[in-house]
């Protein structure tokens, strides 16, 4: 997604508590920074923060990371999480938000970072050949989360493209991932908690279905 420079947002980064400045020197530590030995779950691309400013301030109880690429997106959604926590009165202590680039999320996380969930929403469909091994859900990346995702962690991922989504479930088999939900059509499926992104609301909009998946880590 394309985004405008906003000068705002690396100062207002800077002076946030719950941005990381520099995330890889925490590798292996991450439940030392939290300090209380609940489980991390992990937005993988939270953009704009619509799905991770709904999802953290809903469940205290759980840690959560929130990564992205572009410092744009981490300013809107950091402004999404500080609202949120104030309309439900809670401190914003369960999160953490990021830059990094998640193809080399295995700087950023080792086996010692133990991770029970990720969350994979709407991802880049990457859908030429010669790009695909850059998709977030692509076997060589599925084999990096299996480093620091636990035994029986799931991956939630959502996705409006159809052929991303088929080629993700041989990508899940390749990388021995048991898929324990599926549905073609999510806002029909009567599923229960789901929480929008800004492209879910766009895509349904424009007519289409949402495709969701649980994984679980063999």
């Amino acid at each position: 997604m394309r985004i405008r420079r906003k000068p705002w947002a690396r100062p207002e980064l800077l002076a946030s508590s719950f941005y990381i400045e520099n995330p890889t020197e925490y590798k292996g530590k991450w439940h030392k920074l939290f300090g209380n030995g609940r489980p991390i779950h992990i937005e993988l691309g939270c953009g704009k923060g619509g799905f991770i400013s709904q999802l953290a301030p809903a469940n205290p109880n759980i840690n959560y990371m929130a990564l992205d690429i572009k410092s744009e997106m981490l300013g809107l959604a950091k402004r999404k999480l500080e609202q949120a926590y104030k309309e439900k009165k809670l401190p914003a202590v369960n999160i953490k938000i990021m830059w990094q680039d998640i193809e080399r999320i295995d700087l950023l996380l080792d086996s010692s970072d133990i991770v029970d969930r990720i969350y994979i929403n709407f991802c880049n469909p990457w859908p030429k050949k010669s790009q695909k091994k850059k998709r977030l859900t692509h076997t060589r990346q599925l084999m990096k989360y299996k480093k620091f995702l636990k035994q029986g962690g799931e991956i939630w991922f959502k996705t409006d493209d159809d052929g991303l989504f088929e080629e993700t479930l041989e990508y899940l088999k390749e990388a021995d991932f048991t898929v324990e939900y599926i549905t073609y059509d999510l806002h029909d499926s009567g599923f229960e908690p789901n929480y929008t992104t800004e492209h879910e609301l766009m895509f349904l909009q424009q007519g289409s279905k949402i495709k969701f998946l649980i994984a679980k880590n063999a």
